[in-house]
């Protein structure tokens, strides 16, 4: 007998996108019928492996190589997306970094129970304000002000716990096709996009909720 439902979120630290459909992904949360059973886990997808820990290029700027003439709309776009949910995103503060050990301390949060509130600061560390997530000392900070314990942090932060962790997510990623970020899987269906509705999102969540303790 079914009671709850599982949705795996894959996201990066780097995506504004992701932090974008973190909001909304809340949003549809809070007005389901059902939330309660509802368990829902933060995957680690890197999009940037090979990035280095030196910040160099703004994301701003870097989109603008991406994507030409048309990098400028785009950052726009997104910033503009982005206050509508509330976010302060500034992708010209923002500059890309590798970000495995910030994806580290996210797993930490999840074995304290703190996985929402790590990658929360996480984005807003350095979607909105330009923190290099990379940094051991910024990391530590983030963790510390997200609820994690500072000798755990450091602990993590000074060795490879959790790198298997890390590894396993994008392994799964790979094996479920999960090409990009933020992306949802509900229960093991094909992954979607995170980044829809809520509306839409909330259509995908009350189509895999159970409605009473009993439900199959």
């Amino acid at each position: 007998m079914k009671t709850t439902v599982e949705v795996d979120l894959y996201a990066d630290v780097l995506c504004p996108w992701s932090y974008i459909g973190k909001r909304r992904f809340e949003a549809a949360l809070a007005d389901l019928p059902g939330r309660e059973r509802v368990r829902v886990r933060w995957r680690s997808y890197e999009l940037s492996p090979d990035e280095e820990r030196t910040p160099r290029l703004s994301a701003a700027a870097s989109m603008s190589q991406w994507w030409g003439e048309r990098g400028a709309a785009r950052v726009e776009l997104i910033h503009s997306l982005a206050r509508e949910e509330g976010l302060d995103i500034d992708l010209h503060r923002a500059h890309p970094v590798n970000t495995f050990d910030a994806h580290r301390l996210c797993q930490l949060g999840a074995d304290r129970g703190r996985a929402d509130e790590v990658m929360e600061r996480m984005l807003r560390g350095y979607l909105c304000e330009g923190l290099n997530v990379s940094d051991p000392q910024v990391l530590e900070r983030l963790g510390v002000e997200a609820g994690l314990d500072l000798a755990e942090v450091r602990g993590v932060l000074s060795g490879d716990a959790y790198a298997d962790r890390v590894r396993a997510d994008e392994r799964s990623a790979r094996e479920r096709n999960v090409t990009g970020v933020p992306t949802l899987v509900l229960d093991g269906v094909p992954p979607v996009s995170a980044v829809q509705s809520p509306d839409e999102l909330r259509r995908l969540l009350a189509g895999a909720t159970p409605v009473g303790p009993g439900a199959a």
